[in-house]
């Protein structure tokens, strides 16, 4: 008799995001795993969204469409809803590539010990073309107290630990995933799953990390603050705090270049040289970059992006 493989729940909170909802579902049915529990959240979508889902409806374990508090709140409820020995969750304007689901059970399967497991992740523009790659490293714990961040929907979690946990903190609107992903990594460790990309994330004008890129910063400094004041962190701070700080000064810079503001990015980059200067460094591409931004390197900026584009849409397709 053939052995049933795990079961695996994915979660998708969705609110009007008709233009890519279906291309998201579509990626997750179009898998061909075995086992899988698939369930929309929809916040009360106008905009076509629950036509959408009606369409798969005989093929989702459950949805819903109702006004909620937030993306945090959705998600939860659909981790709540979840049967499967892993989750992943993937948002309605994200994609998983071929062979995703199978991979990250494989990975798993064969790391017990390992809590979650996470892959690089292609980022996408509006139209569904690649325009760069998010390439990780093998970081634990201190990485994400550092504030590496990871791309959420390259996330594959064990249920068990993701109950132990305690779900998405509502606090949170900008990192909350990079939140949880600390508190999973205070149970069990993680593991970066090399040489894969098992998701795309897309990046339009509407998406948060776009819309709302000045928010992040202030998270990722009561993050800080939550962690100084959090019992179990405290064996990992010692000797770290620069570093802790200088790592969120580093990502609200980032956030802020992205969002256009160049100014207060170096003024967030100067703060984080004055924290710990080897965390901020890597970065100096990115400085210069908002040093000159004020005289009209805007178009550059514009073709370098156009170009990379380009080539990455001529790599060869090594997605799974």
């Amino acid at each position: 008799m053939e052995k049933i493989p795990p079961r695996v729940s994915i979660i998708t909170p969705s609110y009007n995001q008709a233009a890519y909802l279906e291309q998201t579902i579509q990626s997750v049915l179009g898998q061909g795993y075995p086992n899988l529990e698939y369930i929309i959240v929809d916040g009360g979508s106008t905009d076509g969204s629950v036509e959408i889902i009606q369409k798969y409806a005989g093929r989702l374990a459950w949805w819903v469409s109702e006004k909620d508090n937030g993306q945090a709140e959705s998600v939860n409820k659909g981790f709540r809803r979840a049967t499967g020995d892993f989750v992943g969750w993937l948002n309605s304007d994200d994609l998983y590539l071929p062979g995703a689901i199978a991979g990250a059970v494989s990975a798993l399967q064969a790391h017990p010990q390992v809590g979650f497991v996470f892959s690089d992740v292609d980022s996408i523009d509006a139209a569904g073309n690649r325009i760069n790659i998010m390439r990780f490293g093998d970081w634990g714990l201190l990485d994400l107290m550092c504030f590496r961040i990871i791309s959420e929907p390259g996330v594959f979690m064990r249920r068990s630990l993701l109950e132990q946990a305690g779900y998405l903190d509502l606090a949170y609107h900008y990192l909350l995933d990079h939140q949880l992903w600390l508190r999973l990594g205070l149970l069990a460790q993680i593991k970066h799953v090399q040489g894969v990309r098992w998701a795309a994330a897309r990046f339009h004008p509407a998406a948060k990390n776009v819309a709302h890129a000045a928010s992040f910063g202030g998270e990722a400094y009561r993050i800080v603050e939550w962690m100084l004041t959090t019992p179990e962190f405290q064996p990992f701070l010692a000797g770290m705090q620069r570093k802790v700080r200088a790592g969120a000064h580093r990502l609200d810079a980032f956030y802020l270049l992205d969002g256009g503001q160049p100014g207060a990015a170096l003024k967030a980059y100067w703060k984080g040289l004055l924290q710990y200067a080897p965390a901020v460094l890597p970065d100096w591409y990115r400085i210069l970059y908002a040093l000159l931004s004020p005289l009209g390197l805007k178009k550059l900026r514009e073709g370098y992006l156009r170009r990379r584009a380009r080539r990455l849409n001529h790599e060869p397709n090594d997605r799974s």
